[in-house]
């Protein structure tokens, strides 16, 4: 499969230079259903072209958005095997000058998206990255008389946008609706399918506004329907929330100007919405909220954001943290019945590679690494101090693995129970990792030998992960990297024995159906299920004898 890519690809170009030829540049893309976030029971789904879709990610770094550092994505972008890029969007990229639009990029890059068939997510970097205006245009960053940045508590002029500054929401507003109706001509195929308004929103060393719009807001009752869905009685913020009021005042205000700028763009173009986080350490209890990105959508205030921004579809971490029980930790914060998981950024070095499975395992709809293109630039030491063949590989492995089956995994993930684990670093975790399936436990294990004989040390460096998805009663697929994995019954009945009934290796074909290859038995299955590094997946069914 892999030697006919080249082939394929420079086919796909020779018919749509073809297209070209004979029609119009908008034609030659044909309309297509529109992407949308689905819920049921508890589970999500990003369904595009009106199916579950498994979003293998990759971002590229914040300056790539030029058609001048194009040719360097898109070689690190098949080495990776993803199917989906996000790339930024910029204010005074599309507005350098206020009232006059620049849209040349954006069609660039969707012309070579559909080249190198790729789906796109659009980071709309606005009034806030990484919380500063530092992508806003020169005639808004520049200019505070008209569009105001926050006051500290000394009254001071703080680096942040204040969100009570309606010029500034006004401005940001008109901009993203401008793009997404230029979106809304430029891709009826919805190559994009999501769109991330604003980055990082929040504020450091400032917990909240406290301009003379905000004290009023502040010092006024909370809107009756936040009230509500945070289960307070009202009053003010700080009758309301006490402690806490100035971080939650802060989350409405941020999350109540990126809804109405999020509203005015779904209105055009109602793609799926989301807002990514620059998440603290999550075991530690009680930080100052000084120390982070107060008023983002932190894993504090994930329910403010709820109540306030009923336009973005999910709240997203970002997540720079190589400590795998913090990781595991934010996933269960995001991970939620009215949430669902995204990991829209995650570090690039090596290790971040393994926590894929458990994302997959937690129904997670996407995964993206950061920094995926050859442009020379590495934000070590939150990901890899190089993007070296090595580092690309070990997160090239995953996709290679789950990208023939992506849409079957997205479905069954969609429908079904999915369990997935990651190497742990922790000590108190041993090397092991279980996953109650119900009736049966999975176990596994990291730098044991085939056998098992040996105790688990762990690998050389923290590499394993396995994923589990239920078929039906007592049928599993199972797959993974650097990790062994045994089953057993939960709560085995007096006389009740365990016996792997059949093991079938195999993938699925382009049509979704599973292909059986070879069955695996004796010494494969005698001592448990080892996955190395060659790319295997497994249909395993349980039974137990008396």
């Amino acid at each position: 499969m892999i030697e006919t890519m080249p082939f394929a690809r420079a086919m796909r170009r020779m018919l749509l230079g073809l297209s070209a030829l004979a029609l119009p540049a908008m034609a030659s893309a044909a309309p297509s259903e529109l992407p949308r976030i689905v819920n049921k029971d508890g589970h999500h789904a990003l369904f595009v072209d009106g199916a579950p879709y498994l979003m293998l990610g990759a971002q590229v770094n914040n300056s790539s958005n030029w058609p001048s550092a194009l040719p360097k994505v898109w070689p690190a972008i098949e080495q990776l095997r993803a199917n989906t890029v996000e790339v930024p969007i910029a204010w005074e990229q599309i507005e350098p000058r206020e009232g006059q639009f620049d849209f040349s990029f954006l069609d660039t890059l969707l012309s070579q998206a559909r080249d190198h068939d790729v789906r796109l997510v659009l980071l709309w970097f606005g009034t806030w990255k990484n919380t500063a205006p530092s992508y806003a245009p020169d005639w808004v960053k520049l200019d505070n008389k008209r569009f105001p940045r926050m006051l500290n508590e000394k009254g001071e002029v703080h680096y942040a946008l204040s969100p009570f500054a309606r010029t500034t929401l006004d401005a940001d507003r008109k901009a993203f609706v401008k793009l997404m109706e230029h979106l809304k001509a430029a891709d009826p195929d919805n190559r994009v399918i999501m769109v991330q308004v604003e980055n990082e929103t929040g504020t450091y060393q400032c917990v909240r506004d406290h301009s003379p719009a905000a004290e009023k807001a502040f010092n006024a009752p909370v809107p009756a329907e936040v009230a509500k869905r945070m289960g307070v009685k009202g009053g003010t913020w700080r009758q309301a929330f006490g402690d806490h009021a100035d971080e939650y005042f802060h989350a409405w205000a941020i999350a109540s100007y990126v809804d109405a700028v999020a509203k005015a763009g779904k209105a055009v173009k109602p793609l799926p919405m989301y807002v990514n986080a620059s998440v603290p350490d999550p075991l530690k209890p009680n930080l100052d909220p000084k120390t982070y990105a107060s008023g983002g959508p932190t894993f504090q205030t994930i329910d403010m954001w709820k109540a306030s921004a009923p336009d973005i579809d999910v709240l997203s971490p970002d997540i720079y943290n190589h400590d795998h029980a913090a990781y595991m930790k934010l996933l269960d914060f995001y991970g939620r019945a009215d949430n669902p998981l995204f990991i829209p950024e995650t570090g690039n070095s090596k290790d971040y590679a393994r926590f894929f499975f458990p994302v997959m395992g937690r129904h997670g709809i996407g995964f993206s690494p950061f920094g995926m293109d050859f442009t020379g630039y590495f934000n070590f030491p939150l990901g890899a101090s190089k993007l070296d063949p090595e580092t690309v590989e070990a997160f090239a492995a995953n996709y290679r693995l789950f990208r023939p089956m992506d849409r079957v995994w997205a479905k069954i993930a969609f429908e079904k129970k999915t369990w997935g684990v990651a190497e742990p670093t922790d000590p108190q975790a041993q090397h092991k990792q279980e996953m109650d399936l119900g009736r049966w436990k999975a176990t596994a294990t990291f730098g044991q030998g085939m056998f098992g004989f040996d105790p688990p040390k762990g690998n050389p460096e923290p590499s394993g992960g396995a994923v589990i998805a239920e078929l039906g009663p007592n049928e599993y697929l199972v797959t993974g990297y650097h990790t062994r994995i045994n089953f057993e019954l939960a709560a085995p009945k007096p006389g009740e024995h365990m016996i792997i009934d059949r093991i079938e290796e195999g993938h699925f074909d382009a049509a979704g159906q599973w292909v059986f290859e070879r069955l695996w038995n004796g010494d494969q299955t005698d001592y448990g299920l080892n996955f190395t590094s060659v790319p295997q997946v497994l249909k395993v069914r349980l039974a137990t004898y008396r």
